[in-house]
């Protein structure tokens, strides 16, 4: 790292003999240490190798998706816990440990039962072991990819953790892309930073306040909208929804209080009317629920969990550490959650298990007084982070979440691979079934794939997941974890609220030039939004009706399946259109 003088080099060099001497005794916070926030100032944070973003556009990445490796730094202080990452981490995925101890982080794993023929141990100076903050972010040139690394400039005056991506680029062999430089040196942690793998993230406003005019890093002055540029050119989110930070997180990571668990589902931490951040978390959530719809065109589903308090009783506002169950990592077929002690944790892993049916989910004690992780404010997504796969088959798909007896079931995917899709099936079955009916899907074009089901007339649900198979012989389903884990339609009239006829059609569908709706006697004014199925807004107006039929040109440039919303004093409805 290039330092302003050679004064701010000898700090720099402290900072850095610290750090290996804290790798053996006291681990660093997860926030700054008093002496390292006297520091911050005289510490070049910028780097003198500019990087230039990707060619062409790139995604990045959700956590759901599918994982090459699983990246760790080995704190010795921690080894409890991170045994018991590393012993899921290796039946998912590939391990690589930050360590310059292999012989005797490898002798602990094995003498614990744990295999090492899936873990990769890199010799490497460190600092911390908050890799979620500082390891690289991956991308994906044109959805699917090539595979690349975005890193930005670490927050914290820990150089050695810093510069982390640059070696797990090497190792694996990927590209490195770095905000280190330039107008682009953007600083921002992995803490803070939540994508959907459709192009829309979220933060909290740290990242606003820590690249603004004056801020401690000595990094270029940025307005939000070049921030926005930044990440746009560099990792492709078209969308940065950015809530306010909460007064009793000192870290201000979304991520110890929100989850995305898949594209349209938010999972928050809840606690009790007025208590610590409470208010500030359903403000922030309100904000997004009126402010954003999913990249279906429909309003998020959020699912609130009771953060617990101290075994004393006390919360973040009175004393407590900051304990929730969102810090939590998806590494393929399983999720790791942070626990803390039995009697609060059974109903949160219980929800888990019902919100991600199918899944491992896997609790581990961040609050044992041998290893009290918490008291250092971070828990398990804190410590880890994730590389995806090299050539990933993507699946994207809105799961249908009711229907009436006897109705048509129109089922939409977005399905992509480098190599090309050769098939996609839906498999699907009645509640209670044991035997799997399989159908194949359809092509649209561009990347689209269709499939009519009827929902069965004995009001029984549907359960299905999706399956494709890539032209290079590679196969993925969705959900992931599929059939131990799939979607359920509710079949029930009573499921299909009274609003839903408010607005009733399209006709026809499929459609071609122009689609109708009929209002069923609603008047007033109505507002009608057109999203793609990768959430991109095509069409917005506001009218006034009076009952009667809209009928609506279609675009000849939209194509696949077209998501209407519209919201009145009724409510908001949403109708999927099949443009041919």
């Amino acid at each position: 790292m290039k330092l302003k003088n050679s004064s701010s080099f000898l700090m720099a060099l402290f900072i850095s003999v610290l750090g290996a001497y804290a790798q053996q005794t006291t681990p660093l916070p997860k926030g700054l240490t008093d002496s390292e926030r006297e520091l911050v100032s005289q510490v070049q944070f910028s780097r003198a190798m500019a990087t230039p973003p990707p060619t062409g556009p790139v995604r990045t990445m959700a956590e759901w998706e599918e994982v090459e490796y699983l990246v760790i730094t080995w704190q010795p202080n921690f080894q409890n816990i991170l045994r018991q990452i590393v012993a899921v981490g290796v039946e998912e995925a590939n391990v690589v440990i930050v360590t310059q101890n292999q012989s005797g982080v490898s002798s602990y794993l094995e003498s614990n039962g744990v295999d090492t023929s899936n873990i990769t141990f890199l010799n490497e100076p460190w600092d911390s072991i908050w890799i979620r903050d500082y390891a690289g972010n991956t991308i994906y040139n044109d959805d699917v990819g090539e595979r690349g690394l975005v890193d930005w400039i670490y927050n914290r005056p820990r150089p050695n953790d810093d510069v982390i991506p640059v070696a797990h680029a090497n190792l694996v062999g990927m590209p490195y892309y770095g905000t280190t430089s330039g107008t682009a040196d953007l600083v921002n942690t992995g803490g803070n930073f939540m994508s959907d793998g459709l192009g829309n993230a979220f933060a909290s406003t740290l990242i606003l306040e820590e690249n603004e005019p004056g801020n401690p890093y000595n990094v270029t002055p940025k307005s939000e909208a070049e921030i926005d540029a930044v990440m746009m050119e560099y990792m492709g989110i078209e969308n940065f929804i950015k809530m306010e930070t909460l007064p009793y997180d000192g870290i201000h990571h979304i991520d110890m209080h929100m989850k995305l668990l898949d594209e349209e589902t938010l999972l928050v931490s809840k606690y009790p009317e007025g208590v610590a951040d409470g208010p500030q978390i359903e403000e922030n959530i309100e904000y997004v629920l009126s402010n954003f719809n999913s990249p279906f065109g429909t309003p998020y589903k959020v699912e609130w969990m009771p953060a617990p308090p101290s075994s004393s009783g006390s919360y973040p506002d009175t004393g407590g550490y900051y304990r929730t169950y969102t810090n939590a990592v998806f590494i393929n077929k399983s999720v790791l959650v942070p626990t803390y002690r039995p009697e609060v944790d059974a109903p949160a892993l219980q929800q888990w298990q019902e919100l991600l049916p199918g899944y491992n989910i896997v609790g581990i004690d961040v609050d044992d007084p041998t290893e009290n992780l918490i008291s250092l404010s971070g828990a398990i997504h804190c410590i880890t982070h994730t590389i995806g796969v090299a050539e990933p088959l993507w699946i994207v798909h809105q799961p249908i979440a009711s229907a009436v007896p006897g109705s048509s079931l129109p089922l939409t995917a977005s399905v992509k691979h480098s190599s090309g899709i050769s098939t996609v099936q839906v498999f699907h079955r009645e509640e209670g079934a044991t035997t799997w009916t399989e159908k194949a899907m359809q092509p649209l074009g561009g990347d689209q794939w269709t499939v009519d089901l009827t929902a069965p007339t004995n009001g029984l649900n549907v359960e299905y997941y999706i399956s494709a198979q890539a032209n290079s012989g590679k196969t993925m389903v969705r959900p992931i974890v599929a059939p131990e884990g799939f979607w359920t339609i509710d079949v029930d009239v009573l499921s299909v609220p009274d609003l839903q006829r408010i607005v009733s059609g399209p006709f026809p569908n499929p459609a071609k030039e122009q689609v109708s709706f009929s209002l069923n006697g609603y008047s007033g004014t109505l507002k009608t939004t057109v999203h793609s199925i990768l959430g991109e807004q095509l069409h917005t107006a506001v009218m006034q009706v009076e009952r009667g039929d809209v009928t609506f040109d279609l675009n000849t440039t939209w194509n696949g399946m077209l998501f209407f919303t519209f919201e009145g004093d009724f409510g908001t409805i949403t109708k999927k259109v099949l443009k041919q």
